[in-house]
């Protein structure tokens, strides 16, 4: 190995290995000892450059800095994967619920992670989060949701004082529009629900339509499926009382308290959560069979675990109801509407859903208007009176003086 000194500026060299690899280094005395200060390989780094950069440094020592023990100091600086990784196991897992730890999980791997994970946290700026947050904008939900993640991690991290609050680079950014899906059922859409859901348990709904079958293949007067009762109850369940789905699932008798007509749910997404029934869900409830060693309302294949899903049964139902585009989830929006548009008022709304932040009822707020319809209905009934010349009675107020 051997090292080339520059003639016009003192201690800035470059070191040639037998190879033939060239790197530019700086070399400088502290505290009466020789160190040698990586800028960076030939190639890559003219020597110009090199140059400029050997003159910084060389400055920076003189007035008293140590670029070896910050370089020693930035290299001990966790990169954002580390970090990530950490908040996953030491924070998500142990204070959030599951479904949200594999929705965090699912973000940093698919998106983040690929992008940001290399570097270091304290490296990453408002420019590399706003480029990510770009390149998702085809699915505005996820790029929003990735920079949440990413704000969330650096928070927990300036918790631990590896990071600065005020340097978030996933703060001030503008995120992208999301279209809020909000679908409710109508009244006679609820009635094509109910013919559903009634024939799906009794003579059952036929069979989507298909090629020809072979003379030995399914009778055309049999080619309907008849759902179990625990299907047709649970997306019953659904619309008569706006849970979850997952809720409804999870389901467990012991939850349920027939005479004070209530569900004691010991976790939801929002928490601890009680369920007042109306009297056709608990009618529901009480004509539904229980099955012998298994807990849980809505009985499944196993004993031991909730049912997966209703993707199968709410596919024929939605089909043969023809609600196309229609959700589960859809389902507790149309009872929510329900209790809006009968001016039920939104807080109370709120408390039956659920909701933990009002916010979250408003929503519905559109549909609480049933004040607004009466006035709309009198100053356009007293104006149209007024148009066709019989003019109603209408009150005038005067100024009494004493």
């Amino acid at each position: 190995m051997d090292v080339l000194w520059d003639d016009a500026l003192r201690g800035f060299g470059v070191v040639v290995l037998p190879s033939g690899r060239k790197t530019f280094i700086v070399q400088c005395k502290r505290n009466g000892r020789s160190q040698k200060v990586k800028i960076g390989v030939f190639g890559p780094t003219t020597a110009e450059q090199a140059r400029a950069q050997a003159l910084n440094l060389l400055g920076a020592i003189e007035a008293g800095a140590d670029p070896v023990a910050e370089r020693r100091a930035a290299r001990a600086v966790r990169t954002f994967r580390q970090v990530a990784e950490d908040f996953m196991a030491q924070h998500v897992l142990t204070k959030r619920k599951p479904r949200t730890a594999e929705s965090y999980r699912c973000l940093l791997d698919k998106y983040v992670l690929p992008e940001l994970g290399a570097k270091r946290i304290v490296e990453i700026g408002r420019a590399d989060v706003a480029r990510l947050h770009s390149n998702l904008g085809t699915t505005p939900r996820q790029a929003n949701a990735a920079v949440s993640v990413i704000s969330a991690i650096w928070g927990w991290a300036a918790r631990r004082e590896e990071t600065e609050f005020g340097k978030n680079p996933a703060t001030r950014l503008e995120r992208f529009p999301e279209r809020r899906w909000e679908r409710y059922l109508s009244s006679e859409e609820m009635g094509r629900l109910g013919k559903a859901l009634q024939r799906a348990e009794t003579e059952g709904i036929p069979w989507m339509d298909e090629e020809p079958q072979s003379k030995h293949g399914v009778k055309p007067e049999n080619r309907r499926s008849i759902f179990d009762p625990f299907a047709v109850a649970a997306i019953r369940l659904l619309i008569l009382t706006g849970m979850r789905p997952r809720e409804v699932l999870n389901l467990e008798w012991g939850h349920v308290d027939f005479e004070r007509g209530a569900l004691f749910l010991p976790d939801s997404k929002t928490g601890r959560k009680t369920v007042i029934l109306g009297g056709p869900a608990l009618r529901v409830l009480s004509e539904l069979p229980r099955v012998e060693k298994c807990p849980f309302v809505i009985a499944g294949r196993s004993l031991e675990k909730p049912r997966a899903d209703l993707n199968r049964p709410w596919v024929a139902v939605r089909r043969y109801a023809k609600l196309e585009g229609v959700r589960l989830y859809d389902l507790r929006h149309s009872f929510a509407s329900v209790g809006a548009g009968a001016s039920l008022g939104l807080p109370i709304v709120g408390k039956l859903l659920g909701h933990s932040q009002p916010a979250t009822t408003n929503r519905y707020a559109h549909l609480d208007a049933d004040p607004l319809r009466h006035a709309a209905n009198a100053i356009s009934t007293s104006i149209a009176s007024a148009l066709a010349g019989t003019p109603g009675k209408r009150e005038h107020r005067s100024e009494k003086t004493d």
